[in-house]
């Protein structure tokens, strides 16, 4: 009888330790969670951050500058495929989310971090590899920004906030 209710206890707990772990799997298979709104860090069990210096993905702009109000096009190209992301417009000066994103690409969704439509994440777990967006300034004036990305190769491996070169603000004095 011992045998028998430790081999139930054992079973019932492989079941609710598995119940549990697909679930939290599937909860970021369609998109980053607001937790990683600050730092862009995946909140995934024992992931594994890349240095961002090797790291295979960029953010291209196809302008050095914008006024408040420009759509900005934005490229993230990659040489690997991955499944999830993180894309976000920070400002120079103090680092906090600015604009919003108008485009999206398939597989894209829009979160609201701090604004609505500030962050764009994945919607699903389909492999990505280049992806295009349409960023739109505030209408006032924020100062220069930087694109950063967060990619999830896989849901153990990762690289956190890839940056694109700075676009500066037309105009400041």
């Amino acid at each position: 009888m011992e045998d028998g209710g430790r081999a139930h206890t054992a079973i019932a707990g492989w079941a609710c330790m598995t119940l549990c772990l697909v679930s939290y799997v599937a909860a970021f298979s369609q998109g980053a969670s607001l937790s990683a709104c600050t730092d862009m860090m995946p909140r995934h069990l024992r992931v594994q951050l890349h240095s961002s210096n090797n790291n295979y993905v960029t953010v291209h702009t196809n302008v050095s500058f914008y006024f408040p109000g420009d759509k900005v096009p934005v490229t993230v190209r990659s040489t690997r495929d991955y499944m999830g992301f993180m894309l976000q417009a920070r400002k120079v000066s103090n680092n906090e989310i600015a604009g919003t994103f108008i485009f999206l690409p398939p597989g894209s969704k829009l979160l609201t971090c701090f604004e609505g439509g500030d962050t764009v994440t994945h919607s699903d777990k389909s492999l990505k590899r280049n992806l295009s967006f349409v960023w739109k300034a505030p209408d006032q004036p924020i100062g220069d920004i930087k694109f950063f990305i967060s990619i999830v190769q896989s849901y153990f491996v990762y690289w956190a906030k890839i940056e694109s070169a700075v676009v500066a603000q037309g105009g400041q004095n």
